[in-house]
């Protein structure tokens, strides 16, 4: 599958001072020179793509996106910080069919028929996701839909943002390098991780079902290579767009997740009234008032 083809170079100024140079066997920061015509990388690139040069080309998008944010240390994961993560991944997959259904029939009205079956499949492909995290949420003992709409997590809030706008512009192939850029970032989620997770939950209760799909065990992996896939085809303006694409997705995701999270005692301020069960001291509170 991820056969190349010797010679193949590919680059993208996915930044004002950043060109990422990819080639089968290296990759790396270019930083162009202006006014220079014979700088190559300075151009607009008119190479062909190849599986391999394509990958790490947006891949490498990526990771120069989380370089350029400051990182800060995320609060000790918490049964509330898992609900209210669910909550922020309902709202980023809960509109994905209708915004790459949108995206299938502009692009297939441009004659772009690759782009169009692409995000037709995508939309099939999602159907269903959020209700994954609706399941997770209830399985902890909450109304899953009163707390969808009672937390709405800024960087998903931001992404989904990006998202719509990418696929309403006259050209939605933004939503491509936006896509690509969730599930690839999904994928460096692992077992390990997972079973942290369900190390938080009370005995016998089920809430990964979302990230079960959504990992580097799940159905993402396969995706990203078809993706990729298909951008290698793609002519070099398109392979730009994708990778710019993939350098501003993943610049919200990284700078929005440090915007601040809420405590577990303001969760639990929120989430108290949206329990299904009475809890244990709601229970011993109201033998005292009888």
């Amino acid at each position: 599958m991820f056969n190349d083809i010797s010679g193949h170079i590919e680059w993208a100024r996915v930044a004002p001072d950043k060109v990422v140079v990819a080639t089968a066997d290296r990759v790396w920061l270019y930083q162009p020179s202006s006014g220079n015509s014979s700088d190559l990388f300075a151009q607009p690139m008119n190479s062909t793509g190849s599986v391999v040069t394509t990958q790490k080309l947006l891949d490498t998008s990526i990771i120069l996106a989380k370089r350029a944010v400051s990182s800060s240390r995320p609060p000790a994961f918490s049964l509330m910080l898992w609900i209210w993560r669910l909550a922020g991944q309902y709202h980023l997959t809960h509109s994905t069919p209708r915004l790459m259904q949108e995206a299938a029939q502009r692009f297939a009205a441009a004659g772009r028929q690759t782009l169009a079956q692409w995000a037709a499949e995508k939309a099939v492909e999602e159907r269903g996701h959020d209700r994954l995290a609706l399941l997770d949420i209830q399985s902890l003992g909450y109304d899953a839909q009163a707390v969808v709409e009672a937390l709405v997590p800024l960087s998903a809030q931001v992404l989904l943002d990006y998202f719509t706008r990418s696929v309403q512009t006259p050209d939605p192939i933004g939503c491509v390098g936006y896509s690509y850029t969730m599930e690839r970032l999904a994928l460096t989620t692992g077992e390990e991780h997972i079973q942290a997770v369900e190390a938080l939950l009370p005995s016998g209760i089920k809430a990964t079902r979302f990230l079960h799909v959504h990992s580097g065990v799940g159905s993402d992996v396969e995706h990203v290579h078809e993706t990729i896939e298909m951008v290698a085809g793609l002519t070099p303006e398109e392979r730009t767009r994708v990778a710019i694409a993939c350098y501003e997705t993943a610049l919200l995701n990284f700078s929005s997740s440090q915007a601040g999270y809420p405590t577990d005692e303001e969760l639990q301020q929120v989430l108290k009234p949206l329990a299904l069960h009475p809890q244990p001291q709601d229970e011993f509170d109201s033998l005292l008032l009888r």
